[in-house]
């Protein structure tokens, strides 16, 4: 009510003299005004009325005082009520108005304080997702720039070599067009294996199919269903995949100059899997998912009848498809892959057998955990501690990089494993060879100047390899289906697509 600030602190200065702490009395009046107060632990809370007010309402009130102070204090101390005093005030206010008690409880009390809008939230989530479509869009065009300007230089490298470059130009010209405008999954799994290619450097070329693979592939056109891809719903995945492992193809025995990484045998495996993550900066998953694809490629013809034994890891849930022309049961229960009807696999021909697609929110899921805690200082510089843990030990990762935004030069006080500070694109990059079970927590520690926010230093992305799946599927041996054991050759690439904490 109208009354001054004198009068108050009179008021509460005569309180101590008054109440007496050997008797269990909640309230004290004097000739004017009645004292209602409620200890918590070494401080009162105190509510100050005329003696004519209801008593009963005044005790009502105190108990909700009361109530509301251990929504924002931690303990009843002077120093914590001192740094959350405004927080009180504006909580109070809710509860007595011009004088008078507001008809509230403490739900409404929290609601009033929070101001929470769900207008605000979804104007928030639209707006967020409107600048994760223009950061796509960024990178794309980055790419696309990118890609032009090797293919500009290349040109221009060709031109200059002497009266031979227009093959080699136009060479290129069509695995650059091929990179934007990738081959359906069919044509892109029909080209022959590398290993088998006996003609000189020039690109990919198809080649002639012998008369089983004609047979087998005319019966599974006339079924409906194409060599390597999985029916309508995975021809764009496929694709996509298919072109990468073309590319590899080519810069490892297609293109001549290079040994391939790995010595194929008379049946080969490939297993590509990427992993999409999207983590917030306080630890919490916002999408994880994990893409793969087993690939079989049979080049001996006394091979083509196989059954390949593997082993799956089904601790994590995730779910594996078959190849429409796979024994779906026998794989289900004995994670046996084999063809249906005993049919023989195409020679020469990289198949798709099994694909797997993984989708979660669940944070112990997370293969590579990262935390990054900047504390901005008084003079505008920021000392930043990030530590990572492998939290999925049964993989083996190796060249692992986190990259950090840092627009400044950091002064680096401690790291596990290896940096550099890129200064035109304004990033810290901290790389770990090889993460195990051995090394599976690491840190570094640095300072940087003139530091608005921390959000300067976010988003964190990370890449690296294993060759070792998420999904925890591998291949344990091959057998001939009239008997005998194969010797057989494999690759695995688990990447990353995309690994950011925002």
């Amino acid at each position: 009510m109208d009354i001054t600030r004198s009068r108050v602190e009179g008021l509460l200065a005569a309180f101590p003299k008054l109440i007496n702490t050997d008797e269990q009395h909640t309230f004290v009046e004097t000739d004017t005004v009645r004292y209602v107060y409620q200890p918590m632990d070494s401080l009162f809370m105190v509510l100050i009325t005329t003696k004519n007010s209801n008593i009963l309402e005044d005790l009502e009130t105190l108990r909700l005082f009361a109530k509301v102070v251990p929504e924002y204090c931690r303990e009843f101390t002077e120093a914590e009520v001192s740094e959350c005093a405004f927080e009180l005030i504006f909580a109070f206010d809710e509860i007595v108005a011009l004088g008078y008690r507001e008809n509230v409880n403490l739900s409404q009390i929290r609601t009033f304080t929070e101001m929470d809008s769900h207008d605000e939230n979804v104007a928030k989530m639209i707006k967020k997702n409107k600048e994760n479509e223009q950061k796509e869009i960024m990178k794309r065009k980055a790419k696309e720039i990118a890609l032009t300007k090797r293919l500009g230089d290349r040109g221009m490298g060709g031109m200059g070599s002497g009266g031979g470059g227009g093959g080699g130009s136009s060479s290129f010209s069509s695995e650059i067009q091929a990179s934007f405008n990738p081959a359906p999954a069919a044509a892109a799994v029909s080209a022959p294996a590398p290993v088998r290619t006996a003609k000189k450097s020039g690109g990919m070329k198809l080649g002639k199919k012998g008369k089983k693979e004609d047979d087998f592939a005319t019966k599974l056109a006339s079924e409906g269903q194409a060599l390597g891809s999985f029916g309508a719903k995975a021809e764009e995945e496929e694709a996509a995949t298919g072109s990468s492992r073309m590319a590899t193809a080519r810069s490892s025995g297609g293109g001549g100059g290079g040994a391939p990484a790995v010595d194929k045998k008379g049946v080969h495996f490939a297993v590509d899997e990427k992993i999409t993550l999207e983590a917030n900066r306080d630890g919490g998953l916002e999408s994880m998912e994990v893409k793969g694809l087993v690939y079989c490629t049979v080049t001996d013809p006394d091979m083509l009848k196989i059954k390949i034994n593997t082993t799956v890891d089904d601790s994590k849930g995730v779910p594996f498809q078959t190849h429409p022309n796979v024994d779906k049961k026998l794989f289900n229960s004995d994670r046996v892959i084999a063809l249906k009807s005993g049919r023989p696999f195409p020679e020469g021909t990289e198949v798709g057998v099994v694909k797997w697609r993984f989708q979660t929110t669940d944070e112990s899921l997370i293969p590579l955990t990262i935390n990054c805690w900047p504390t901005i200082n008084a003079n505008g510089s920021a000392d930043v501690n990030i530590d990572f843990e492998l939290v999925d030990t049964t993989l083996e990762l190796e060249n692992v990089v986190i990259g950090v935004p840092c627009r400044g030069a950091p002064a680096v006080h401690s790291v596990d494993g290896d940096y550099s500070h890129d200064k035109r694109d304004g990033v810290l990059e901290w790389s770990i060879d090889r993460l195990t079970e051995e090394n599976a927590e690491g840190s570094i520690e640095f300072t940087v100047r003139d530091v608005a926010s921390a959000d300067d230093f976010f988003p964190v992305a990370v890449s690296f390899t294993s060759k070792k799946t998420y999904a925890g599927i591998s291949i344990d041996s091959v057998e001939l289906a009239d008997g005998g054991d194969v010797d057989f050759s494999s690759e695995v690439a688990f990447e990353v697509a995309a690994y950011e904490y925002i």
